[in-house]
């Protein structure tokens, strides 16, 4: 049996979660704070007793990868390197935006050949972080910033898209709540998936498990999509 422990930091969602051959056994998720770094460690010390399986039995360590807050990635990602580097584990990325997609795609009751997931991630003021994916979640349209305006949705599909009939996009993630209006509506659904979620992360975790899909613990960093933004105060003369 393959167990990891899954680390979700990418947005105002904090959560950690053991999944043992891709079935989350533990789980400690808050969906609205940014006390990140003070929950986490506490979080997975409570699915570890949780679920009776110590890190020391863990095959690998997977971290929400992002786009996402800066600080909140940050945060994620130098828990999880603690860890592999601690007990010599490997470090497994999950995509954000991919995971928001397979969540859509389980939970979609509808799908067929021309269904698309379209995660979505606020990235506050008028922009979203967003991806394209098709019925097998193969991308569509890599992961990118979009600025919100009123021909959005003409500008993001691909021509081979509108030539099949009948298709329909999934809209998921928290960016979704302010970007629905830009999508032409009788196209796009609401899959009823509006936050990212750290068992979101266990099926493709597990996958990239299977295949040996690791990151380098010591160069890897997360997809942060863009610099932060830092503000040097004014000095006071």
């Amino acid at each position: 049996m393959a167990n990891i422990l899954l680390i979700e930091t990418a947005t105002e969602v904090c959560g950690a979660a053991i999944a043992v051959d891709g079935q989350v056994v533990a789980f400690q998720e808050n969906t609205d704070t940014q006390s990140h770094a003070t929950l986490l460690t506490l979080q997975i010390q409570q699915c570890v007793e949780q679920s009776g399986i110590p890190l020391r039995d863990l095959d690998a360590i997977a971290v929400s990868r992002g786009p996402g807050s800066y600080t909140a990635l940050r945060v994620g990602s130098s828990v999880a390197k603690g860890i592999c580097y601690a007990l010599d584990k490997p470090l497994i990325a999950v995509d954000t935006l991919q995971a928001l997609a397979w969540a859509s795609r389980a939970s979609w009751p509808h799908m067929t050949q021309t269904t698309f997931f379209a995660p979505m991630i606020d990235a506050r003021r008028q922009e979203i972080w967003m991806a394209l994916y098709d019925a097998q979640l193969r991308e569509v349209v890599p992961a990118q910033p979009f600025i919100l305006e009123d021909d959005l949705f003409h500008k993001i599909l691909p021509a081979k898209i509108w030539e099949q009939a009948g298709f329909s996009i999934i809209l998921s993630g928290n960016g979704s709540l302010k970007a629905g209006s830009y999508f032409l509506a009788e196209e796009t659904a609401d899959g009823g998936i509006e936050k990212s979620s750290v068992g979101y992360l266990s099926h493709l975790a597990f996958e990239h498990l299977k295949i040996g899909e690791f990151q380098d613990v010591a160069y890897y960093e997360p997809f942060y999509m863009k610099p932060p933004n830092i503000t040097i105060p004014n000095k006071v003369l």
